[in-house]
């Protein structure tokens, strides 16, 4: 492989596997999966703010697997009274993604 070309292909690796393009994939994913029918990123809506859901969970290692389990199965009493509804239509791959995604809202 040419030198020129090997070097493009990694700065183009790079440029797609840079945080600016989880932080879109994951905004994608929360519409798709209609997570911003209750969710929003900065203001609570139905359910809490993502920032405040990564305030609450900055620094805990199990945080990614415990929200994707809620992501799927549903949720209570942690923002409040209103209940988050499962989910069936997110793959564990997505709600993995979506929980690690909504962890970095700052």
């Amino acid at each position: 492989m040419k030198p020129t070309l090997a070097l493009l292909l990694t700065a183009s690796f790079a440029a797609l596997s840079s945080p600016a393009s989880a932080q879109d994939a994951g905004a994608q994913l929360a519409a798709k999966k209609n997570c911003l029918a209750c969710h929003q990123v900065d203001k609570k809506l139905v359910g809490p703010s993502y920032k405040s859901v990564a305030a609450k969970y900055a620094g805990d290692k199990g945080a990614v697997d415990l929200l994707a389990t809620k992501i799927m199965k549903g949720g209570s009493g942690v923002f409040g009274p209103v209940p988050m509804p499962a989910n069936p239509q997110v793959s564990e791959a997505e709600a993995k993604q979506l929980a690690a995604w909504v962890l970095t809202q700052k």
